[in-house]
């Protein structure tokens, strides 16, 4: 309901008073329009304008004192409008209306909150933060119209503010962007459309889409805004869009036809050749520019289109440094973590965990101080990954369970989703322990699924099973798990003889021999050298 619209007056159905069938149809509809008109008045005070809220409250309570939600919510109305003591004489004729309330009862909790607020909306310092924003949004609401454009860009800056704010926000913002796209294409202005599409440069960490399926409607939407302004549309503008598409076709989210298989030889993929040429554009025209937040967003992108190949954990630590150095210098906080956090993840693969301990710390000292609390997810995964690292799997253990209970609720699905399978995996991939797969069978793999099934029929026994699998897989997706899962792959071609995975496995981790397979900060499988020279041995023994 709109802020000039007024719910309904009056009974419903007042022209049948002497209708039978008409009484219980007439009190199920009462029922929803009192219950409206508070819904209303509860929206009016959660967006600031508790003034607008009180006139219809009045009259709602007065016209059904024994509606005690109705009392509350004009207390609550009048003491936020400045009108404390009108709010305590309200919730006083409460009690008279109701025959008195008990300690507990809402009428009481409202009162003891009004009275408890030292610092309430009536005396509120002009500068005190809650106030002031209240304050203002209520002045945005009367001031702007509705449907104005002006909204959809005060919308597209409240939604990207709202993504870093932790779990619930990031979930929200993912919710709404989508629809704001919608809008803005709806409108049939290209340019428009282009900005709202192009201006949400939240930084984006890890390289599986918490909704790979929104993620490719984002990045065919901002291609298509960039085909519509065409080469020579706004240098700027054009660099959003492809940073959108670089950062929003992360692992195989635009992918636009079936993966090929990993048994088969390498082959092009158009959709990854246009996103990884995105990403090179944007760069090139954020760094002509001149403008570092731009830039801070190409790179961003060029860092989700870095994994062409197995291997690239020092271009990963380049990109890393370049952003945060860039994001230091331009005080932009949440791209500084970013780049920290890249640079953790590729220090971990290139098996420096001194350096990557150091910008650790840092992380969770600016995440503390520009309030960013999912940083704190991913270095805790670092650090569990270290004490694997120095001090084995079993003083590991414990650290990963408690970082999978905190990933559970962190909002990004990407990442949450089969990560507990991931880490059952360290100790058989780390450590050569055997594989028991009744350990993985209440283990739901997610995503991971298809890389891990041959691995587990193998264990199982089941080697023809394990053998079909490995023919139909496709290859690993091009994140930073994709050395990781080509390990499983191999370790499960290499129990099956099956050579032609086996092969590819050996061609594709190849280029990361100097590594360790734990470029993700998450999960660490040993080094690749070690993954290689047992590929190595299975593919003589089925010479």
């Amino acid at each position: 309901m709109g802020r000039g619209a007024r719910p309904l007056a009056g009974p419903v159905l007042a022209d049948f008073p002497g209708a039978a069938w008409a009484a219980a149809e007439q009190a199920r509809l009462e029922a929803l329009r009192l219950d409206a008109v508070e819904r209303r008045a509860d929206a009016l005070l959660a967006t600031g304008a508790a003034r607008d809220a009180v006139a219809d409250l009045r009259a709602h309570v007065a016209a059904h004192p024994g509606r005690e939600d109705g009392w509350v919510l004009l207390a609550t109305a009048l003491d936020r409008a400045g009108q404390r003591g009108e709010a305590l004489e309200t919730l006083r004729r409460a009690r008279a209306a109701s025959a008195g309330y008990g300690p507990g009862s809402a009428l009481a909790r409202a009162e003891a909150r009004i009275l408890g607020d030292a610092t309430g909306s009536a005396s509120e310092p002009a500068g005190t933060i809650d106030g002031v924003w209240e304050r203002a949004a209520a002045s945005w609401d009367r001031s702007v119209p509705a449907r104005s454009r002006a909204r959809l860009h005060a919308t597209a800056g409240l939604l990207r503010d709202l993504a870093v704010t932790g779990p619930d926000g990031l979930e929200e913002a993912r919710r709404h962007r989508q629809d704001l796209v919608a809008a803005a294409e709806a409108t049939g202005d290209t340019e428009l459309a282009a900005r709202i599409i192009g201006s949400y440069d939240v930084p984006a960490v890890w390289t599986r889409a918490d909704d790979p399926d929104g993620a490719g409607e984002l990045a065919r939407a901002a291609a298509r805004a960039a085909a519509r302004l065409g080469p020579e549309g706004p240098s700027a503008l054009r660099a959003r869009l492809l940073s959108v598409v670089a950062v929003e076709s992360r692992g195989d989210a635009a992918a636009d036809a079936p993966l090929p298989r990993a048994a088969d030889a390498r082959s092009t993929e158009p959709w990854r050749l246009r996103a990884e040429r995105a990403a090179e554009e944007a760069v090139r025209l954020a760094r002509r520019l001149g403008d570092p937040a731009l830039l801070a967003f190409a790179l961003n992108g060029a860092f989700m289109q870095s994994y062409a190949a197995c291997g690239s954990a020092a271009r990963r630590d380049a990109l890393g440094a370049e952003l945060t150095g860039l994001a230091a210098d331009h005080q932009l906080p949440s791209h500084e973590v970013l780049g920290r956090i890249v640079r953790v993840q590729a220090l971990a693969g290139l098996g420096d965990l001194a350096a990557a301990d150091a910008e650790a710390e840092e992380i969770d000292r600016l995440a503390h101080r520009n309030e960013r609390p999912l940083a704190a997810v991913f270095t805790a995964w670092y650090r569990a990954l270290r004490t694997c690292e120095t001090d084995g799997w079993p003083a590991a253990r414990p650290r990963y369970a408690h970082v999978l209970a905190r990933t559970a609720d962190c909002g990004m699905p990407g990442l949450a989703g089969g990560a507990a399978a991931l880490v059952a995996l360290v100790p058989v991939m780390r450590d050569d322990a055997p594989i028991d797969p009744e350990d993985f069978a209440h283990l739901d793999a997610g995503p991971y699924r298809p890389w891990l099934e041959p691995l587990l029929l193998a264990a199982s026994g089941a080697a023809e099973q394990a053998r079909r699998a490995l023919t139909e897989v496709p290859r690993p997706p091009h994140d930073l798990l994709q050395e990781a899962l080509w390990c499983v792959l191999a370790r499960a071609a290499a129990h099956v003889g099956h050579r032609p995975v086996l092969r590819r496995a050996r061609e594709e981790l190849a280029a990361a021999e100097p590594e360790f397979v734990g470029g993700s900060g998450l999960v660490s499988f040993g080094t690749v050298a070690r993954h290689l020279a047992a590929a190595d041995a299975a593919l003589d023994r089925f010479a």
